[in-house]
């Protein structure tokens, strides 16, 4: 977890792009590095923008319902829109499915990190 958050802080991000979003790839990261990922935005922001474009969108949904589904987070918005893409400048645009799920911390948020915070601590002396 401490890499996840060193590299949330050395993220540098651009001023279009809102500092509270995940952009969610299906080939670069693990479901569970976006889990986490999204934990450490809410515990920072109280509230994460998960985005994903094509063939990612079902690994940004199963990633909100595990959010959900373990009590971190509560949906405060879906939307869904078609964007263009271009492969190269001057090449035809291609439309994309593209999704955006905003989600919010539950009242149990906090609870729930220290809980898997004091966890993961036994699970660490355990192995040394």
């Amino acid at each position: 977890m401490e890499g996840i958050t060193e590299g949330v802080n050395k993220m540098s991000v651009s001023e279009t792009q809102k500092k509270n979003r995940i952009q969610v790839s299906n080939t670069k990261k693990s479901l569970f590095f976006y889990v986490n990922l999204s934990k450490r935005y809410m515990q920072q922001y109280n509230e994460v923008e998960l985005s994903a474009l094509g063939m990612a969108i079902s690994t940004v949904v199963t990633i909100a319902e595990i959010l959900k589904n373990n009590g971190f987070a509560v949906e405060k918005k879906i939307r869904t829109l078609t964007v263009d893409m271009r492969d190269d400048p001057g090449a035809r645009p291609i439309p994309k499915a593209k999704i955006e799920i905003m989600l919010g911390k539950t009242e149990k948020f906090d609870e729930l990190m220290a809980a898997e915070a004091e966890q993961n601590g036994d699970n660490e002396e355990q192995q040394n």
